[in-house]
């Protein structure tokens, strides 16, 4: 049950995070500076706990040698993924932001099986989960956008041009994400410290936006976030990115990616629909629907039958 419930917190954090750094966004500009100053909040709280716990902060030779190549990536698809997250969710919204990766994660990680993944072949309870998840995707997304249609009420996310490109690129980004859990939960699992594949990973993250806010020219928009008068909890992205990083790490390897997928979206969906609800850490207030509500049980009930059965 503890683990379980570890999982539902793990799902939980992300909306949050990415609440916080879209909100951090409006003070810093640039989405990669607001991405920066959260992976550099994480790694130094990832430092912290591991120098706190008297445990081995650098790795030795031997697991550095251990490390294929691949496993690094964890780190730069990590940041490409908390970056497109800030720039999708005043776009889309938060529930939107959650439901549009899970798309990308179960068809690029569960039909491919990339990066030593497990591959899963389509059987019949697995094609009957794909449809759910569909269904469920059309009832959350396509249903509000027709019956607003016609209304003069229609929210303000809802008139963004190109607003389909951005939920194919949420998509895509899904299947970075998911590819890095992957990857973070093998990292975990081969050196035996969840905790510092987690570090290894936001490190990195933090590395490849450093050079490519020097490259912008924009690192010096970290000044404006002191500068101005900002709200305290805009420094807790990183934490929560840090938590949710630890939390896969430690999980995968205990009680199985798909599991752990199932019990993330479950999290995600819970934590996003409040962020709607109630306009929670300055996001734009939108109201859950039963329809929508719905929608995302089946959902729920779809991702459930593809990454279990």
């Amino acid at each position: 049950m503890g683990l379980l419930m570890l999982g539902l917190v793990a799902g939980a954090v992300v909306p949050f995070q990415t609440a916080v750094n879209s909100r951090l966004r409006t003070y810093v500009i640039s989405p990669f500076v607001s991405s920066l100053i959260s992976f550099m909040v994480g790694t130094i709280f990832l430092i912290v706990i591991i120098v706190l716990s008297c445990g081995q902060l650098l790795l030795t030779n031997a697991q550095l040698h251990a490390i294929p190549w691949w496993m690094y990536l964890g780190g730069v698809l990590g940041m490409i993924g908390l970056t497109t997250n800030i720039l999708l969710f005043p776009i889309l919204g938060s529930v939107q932001t959650v439901i549009m990766p899970v798309l990308g994660q179960i068809m690029i990680i569960d039909n491919y099986g990339m990066f030593g993944t497990t591959r899963h072949p389509l059987s019949l309870m697995r094609m009957v989960g794909v449809l759910l998840l569909i269904v469920g995707v059309l009832i959350v997304v396509a249903l509000p956008e027709y019956l607003a249609r016609n209304s003069m009420k229609r929210p303000p996310e809802q008139r963004v041009k190109w607003k389909w490109l951005w939920q194919i690129f949420g998509v895509l980004v899904g299947g970075m994400l998911a590819i890095q859990a992957a990857l973070n939960g093998r990292l975990g699992g081969l050196l035996q410290a969840p905790i510092h594949a987690a570090l290894i990973s936001f490190f990195i993250g933090t590395i490849m936006l450093f050079l490519v806010a020097v490259f912008q020219g924009t690192l010096k928009n970290i000044r404006l976030v002191v500068q101005q008068k900002t709200p305290w909890w805009v420094w807790i992205g990183g934490f929560f990115g840090a938590a949710y990083i630890f939390l896969n790490a430690y999980l995968v390897p205990q009680i199985g990616t798909g599991t752990v997928v199932v019990l993330v979206l479950l999290g995600q969906i819970i934590s996003s629909l409040n962020i709607d609800q109630f306009g929670l850490l300055g996001s734009m207030k939108s109201s859950i629907s039963v329809a929508k509500i719905a929608g995302l049980i089946i959902m729920i009930a779809g991702v459930g039958l593809i990454e279990v059965m």
